[in-house]
């Protein structure tokens, strides 16, 4: 049970993590609620048409992560 909803909020902290990465979305550009709703609206758009995109050419949003330690195994062979 613990795991099926720790699921649901890894998704979700992905898609903030996403959000604020790509579209830095942590910061608004503009002043007054009007303006921001609509930059809110413009980066949620952007983010739907990146996963679109990687789900049409099959390719993973994530990357594959290494730690440091493997990083510098992969440079030492």
């Amino acid at each position: 049970q613990w795991k099926n909803r720790y699921n649901i909020r890894a998704g979700v902290e992905g898609t903030i993590r996403q959000a604020t990465h790509v579209t830095g979305i942590r910061h608004a550009r503009y002043h007054g609620l009007n303006k921001t709703r609509l930059e809110h609206n413009a980066a949620a758009t952007a983010i739907n048409l990146i996963r679109l995109d990687a789900w049409w050419t099959h390719n993973p949003l994530d990357r594959t992560r290494t730690t440091h330690l493997q990083r510098l195994h992969l440079t030492a062979a």
